[in-house]
């Protein structure tokens, strides 16, 4: 490790970025470095990434850190390209970092290629296709439409008929190259938290607006979240193996939080975020705080396995 003042290790706690969930990004990159700084056990250098700019390895090297925490959310920042950066640096300086590496983080950004393996994983999710510009939907609606490649509900719309479908498209497709349409499935929103491979209490999201998008997640505050809500138990431990085959078959680590519905036939799953928003809406820290886990605990742990990570690669 670099020979600080304090003698404790460095954290770069990433934030920012070019991808719409920058704001996003700030306030969960913001929350991390706090709790990290009130764990006592790192010093932290929290480092915001402009909008417009794009860091490289020199960037991060020049903060001497022993670990990186990036708290990024979109494409850019948790699809793959960053990872890229983290995994190089940490090849040649033998700095680990939080998350999970390129390829793992590449496949949990893509909305398509996740369901594949999630259904490969024995996983039940709805029916969805790639949209084409110009091309018809193999879905009929009623149906959701998103981009294939972000998070935080962005750029969502729910389709209940064709005329919605047109009018959606018509929106989308001119800024969103990547879209999705999957079978709208009606019932309840679930979400379950997975550290270090270990399942958190599920979440049952219960918003004022017609859905939980992006206002619901992370601006009002009348969004109602009902920890271990009444479920068969069937139904929780589907939903508890599904987050656990899908973490695994992706190669994550660290944390995720996957996304599900659940009407009579029982759990569907959506997507799993590999970079789930520690916000203080955020719902892993919810869910990690009923279990007693508090946030600079949780943090800590994160950069602590990193760092164990790092010491197995040199030992072996």
């Amino acid at each position: 490790m670099n020979a600080h003042a304090n003698g404790l290790p460095r954290v770069a706690v990433l934030m920012g970025g070019p991808d719409a969930e920058h704001d996003v990004s700030l306030m969960s990159g913001s929350e991390v470095a706090r709790a990290l700084d009130a764990s006592g056990r790192f010093e932290v250098v929290p480092l915001t990434i402009a909008r417009d700019a794009r860091i490289d390895a020199a960037g991060i090297l020049a903060l001497r850190p022993d670990a990186v925490y990036p708290v990024l959310h979109g494409p850019w920042g948790e699809g793959g390209p960053l990872q890229e950066i983290l995994e190089s640096i940490e090849a040649s300086h033998g700095v680990p970092f939080v998350g999970p590496g390129a390829r793992a983080a590449r496949i949990a950004m893509d909305k398509g290629l996740t369901k594949r393996f999630a259904r490969e994983a024995g996983v039940r999710t709805p029916d969805s296709c790639a949209v084409a510009a110009g091309e018809a939907l193999a879905i009929a609606p009623p149906l959701v439409l998103k981009p294939s490649n972000d998070g935080s509900s962005v750029d969502l719309r729910i389709c209940r008929d064709d005329a919605e479908v047109v009018a959606a498209r018509r929106e989308l497709e001119t800024r969103r190259p990547a879209l999705m349409a999957e079978r709208f499935v009606s019932g309840r929103e679930m979400t379950v938290g997975i550290v270090d491979g270990e399942t958190l209490p599920i979440i049952e999201i219960v918003p004022r607006t017609a859905f939980y998008d992006y206002e619901a997640k992370y601006i009002r505050d009348d969004t109602e979240y009902r920890l271990e809500p009444a479920l068969p138990a069937e139904v929780a431990a589907e939903m508890h193996r599904a987050t656990r085959a899908v973490f695994a078959a992706l190669g994550l680590r660290d944390a995720a939080r996957a996304d599900f519905i659940v009407d009579g036939e029982g759990a569907w799953f959506l997507e799993i975020n590999s970079a789930p928003g520690m916000t203080t809406h955020s719902l892993v820290p919810k869910a990690a705080r009923h279990r007693g886990v508090e946030m600079p605990e949780l943090c800590a742990g994160f950069v602590a396995r990193a760092l164990a990570r790092a010491r197995a690669a040199v030992a072996t």
